[in-house]
């Protein structure tokens, strides 16, 4: 299960125990995992230091709040950890004095109104004594990891490669008799899948077992039940074609500084992210959620100007809080640059047409928190699908935008659909026993 547990304030997830779930039965009878390293953040990513101990380590907490007594010198920055104990991180002395300017006096006034909702709601859900099961301490795998991720690079950007050659192809509708758009199916009755369409056709694994399939001398692991379309936002035809869908997650690539100066990564501009076709993907009443970046320009597009565009409905704000294995946030709370959140916009597309067989949901609370390990690939963002189950209909049909991945009985679309599932990612059982 990728929920540990369910609080009034949110939930706990366990990201990495969902991806392995999502891979059992492999077709070549070898069991596979994820790799752990991935997932081993045991310090946070600025390191702090505080003179408490954690009372969540205790075998007994107090309801009260330890006082401590921190001095910090010119070039720290006073914080607090989960438990909201004050601590000193370092910072780069910076010459002169400098003014914030309007986008970082947002991001202040934000974060000052949502800091105690982070807080406190995470602290509550760090105190159930299945989350304090949960994250052990991990033991890396024996590879090199530095190595590791140096291939990962290069493998990646094969993906990207394969979708910009895939555009010198002529684009053509492939229909069938019955008027439904053609997908190609990896079934029981598929001994190989050497000849793979990604980009002209959905490719779905329907069998209840992972297929190993291998596109331009890379493999890929294909969990069960699972669909998608590699492509860019340029060649989506095929998936307007495939089917109408009743929960849309969205991950855009966000335009910002660091993007563009590393050039390592593609990104869209607001108005090309406009151009998605959701009203045309989306049944009525679809659960849109989008993840946004913590720049207040985008979180202020999305709720003013991106849903408005679409016919959304805004309905919740979420968190996404990140921490590390010995229940610290992995950037101080507080830290004037990169916070531990990420923000989850939901919303409902309107709907004038009445459906007498509708199933009821249940109402989708706002202001909830998602706490997990994170993993250390860039944008490997934890599966929402049990999260979302209980507000949508049974045997829904979801889909994930710019998605990395594949999950169970989910359509994943994008230029690097298939990022997560390099076999490189994964090893072997035995190799972490």
């Amino acid at each position: 299960m990728a929920v540990v547990h369910r609080g009034s304030n949110g939930w706990m997830l366990d990201h990495l125990t969902y991806i392995n779930k999502t891979i059992l039965n492999c077709e070549r009878m070898k069991s596979y995992t994820f790799r752990p390293e991935y997932f081993d953040i045991v310090k946070p990513h600025i390191s702090s230091s505080t003179k408490t101990t954690n009372p969540l380590l205790k075998t007994k907490t107090s309801s009260t709040k330890e006082s401590t007594e921190v001095s910090c010198s010119g070039d720290e920055t006073i914080s607090q950890d989960i438990q909201g104990n004050t601590a000193c991180y370092s910072r780069k002395r910076k010459r002169k004095h400098k003014e914030l300017n309007q986008g970082e006096l947002d991001a202040l006034t934000y974060h000052i109104k949502v800091r105690d909702l982070i807080l406190e709601g995470t602290k509550c859900l760090l105190q159930s004594e299945m989350t304090k099961s949960l994250l052990p301490r991990m033991n890396a795998s024996n590879g090199d990891h530095n190595s590791c991720l140096a291939n990962m690079i290069t493998s990646d950007s094969r993906l990207a490669e394969l979708c910009e050659l895939a555009k010198q192809v002529p684009l053509e509708d492939k229909e069938v008799e019955d008027g439904q758009s053609a997908v190609q199916v990896i079934d029981e009755e598929t001994q190989s899948v050497p000849d793979l369409d990604p980009f002209s056709l959905v490719t779905e694994n329907i069998m209840n077992c992972t297929r190993i399939v291998t596109l331009m001398g890379e493999k890929y692991l294909l969990p069960p039940h699972t669909s998608f379309l590699l492509s860019d936002i340029t060649r989506m035809r095929p998936l307007l074609n495939y089917k109408k869908f009743d929960a849309i997650v969205i991950d855009p690539p966000w335009e910002n500084k660091s993007v563009k100066r590393s050039n390592r990564y593609s990104y869209l501009q607001s108005w090309q992210i406009k151009q998605i076709p959701i009203p045309a993907l989306a049944s009525p009443e679809c659960l849109v959620a989008t993840w946004v970046t913590n720049r207040q320009k985008h979180l202020r597009f999305v709720k003013e100007e991106l849903y408005p565009h679409w016919a959304i409905d805004l309905v919740a704000e979420w968190y996404w809080v990140k921490i590390t294995r010995s229940f610290e946030f992995v950037y101080p709370l507080d830290s004037p640059h990169k916070k531990p959140y990420e923000i989850l916009i939901l919303g409902k597309v309107k709907s004038s047409a009445y459906c007498q067989n509708r199933e009821e949901t249940e109402p989708i609370p706002d202001q909830q928190l998602l706490v997990s390990v994170p993993s250390k690939l860039h944008s490997h963002k934890p599966s929402l699908a049990e999260v979302l189950a209980g507000y949508i209909r049974s045997n829904a049909h979801c889909l994930e935008l710019f998605a990395r991945s594949l999950q169970p009985g989910w359509t994943s679309w994008g230029n690097e659909v298939l990022k997560f599932q390099h076999l490189d990612y994964f090893c072997s059982v035995e190799d972490v026993t």
